[in-house]
């Protein structure tokens, strides 16, 4: 069964018509009758490949969840932003379209949750523990919470690691950056980062950026490595600069009435499989990232480049402005909240 087509008279409107007819062909489709009687089906959709730590764990959670049901739930993954992408999965949740994402805590700050955007900052953690303080503590299973508002869940957080700096030159300096246009998340924070080492951000899908560097639309982009190897962007890039400059994790978010719609046992079984995944996907995130980088040094077609501990620091202090400026966006409070726990590093 086709999509269907509706008119261009209006965009907003159209845009959420076509949603719920995406939904609706989805529900019509085979695919979704593969459950057996009185089963569940849950789709799950995310927008990076399958050998990514996001797709290790995905397909982990189906594994587990089918297992342990007996083949009761089952679960549709769709990878590679085949159903949704960046800009379109979270009204698709909210409209029912899709049961699961698994978006970057970036994204949160686009639909009202800006306080998302303190994973964002720069040079803010120096190890994955650091992170782990801040998602596993109070902090994060208030963030968590938050989301209801939005009629949503949060079931859980996990990593993909931190960030490297990608173009068509070593990006060792501020200097370096200098009217490069790079391809951004949807966030305020990254935007500012960006300007402040002088280059022109441009936010773009993840699903389109390697198109966009390959046609020069943007010179240069930031990816945990495990994402610039899977995603082919190798073929378009001619440097990585190991900055490890900024931290990339993600949460899994579900449908409110969807989630409550579910018999109070099987979000159990759901919940469970879900945080044994995680817990996977955080083991890991380091590997995959080491995995890609050796399979990047194999290729031969980019330059890699370590940073000096005196280059990081001069790259830290060229934006170390854009905490003070997006200190009010984010939420003083929870900026506070934040450097608390952190603190706990050096005095514990």
């Amino acid at each position: 069964m086709s999509p269907p087509v509706f008119s261009a008279c209006s965009p907003r409107a159209d845009r959420r018509q076509w949603l719920r007819g995406l939904a609706a062909t989805a529900l019509a489709s085979g695919a979704l009758k593969a459950a057996p009687a009185h089963g569940i089906t849950l789709r799950f959709s995310h927008v990076v490949a399958e050998e990514t730590p996001k797709g290790l764990a995905a397909n982990r959670f189906k594994l587990l969840l089918e297992q342990r049901s007996g083949g009761r739930i089952q679960v549709l993954i769709y990878p590679d932003a085949q159903l949704y992408g960046d800009h379109d999965e979270m009204q698709a949740l909210q409209l029912g379209a899709v049961d699961l994402l698994a978006p970057s805590l970036s994204k949160f700050g686009r639909i009202g949750f800006p306080e998302f955007e303190l994973f964002d900052l720069p040079f803010l953690f120096e190890e994955v523990a650091d992170v782990r303080r801040i998602t596993q503590g109070p902090l994060g299973k208030r963030l968590l919470a938050r989301l209801s508002q939005q009629g949503l869940v949060g079931l859980g957080y996990f990593d993909n690691g931190f960030k490297q700096m990608s173009a068509n030159r070593p990006l060792l300096a501020p200097a370096d950056f200098v009217g490069l246009r790079m391809r951004v998340q949807a966030s305020r924070v990254i935007a500012a980062q960006m300007r402040a080492l002088g280059a022109r951000p441009v936010t773009l899908a993840f699903s389109e950026t390697r198109r966009a560097l390959a046609s020069g639309v943007v010179d240069g982009t930031e990816n945990p490595v495990s994402n610039f190897w899977t995603q082919r962007m190798h073929e378009v890039q001619t440097d990585l600069s190991l900055t490890e400059h900024g931290y990339l994790g993600y949460a899994v978010v579900t449908n409110q009435r969807f989630w409550m719609s579910l018999a109070k046992s099987d979000r159990a079984l759901i919940g469970q499989a879900l945080r044994e995944a995680l817990a996977f996907g955080n083991l890991i995130a380091d590997t995959q990232n080491d995995k890609a980088l050796a399979a990047l040094r194999a290729a031969g077609t980019t330059r890699i480049h370590t940073l000096t501990d005196g280059q990081r620091v001069r790259l830290a202090h060229a934006v170390e402005p854009v905490h003070q400026a997006l200190a009010n966006r984010i939420g003083l409070q929870w900026m506070d909240e934040l450097r608390q726990a952190l603190n706990q590093r050096l005095s514990g």
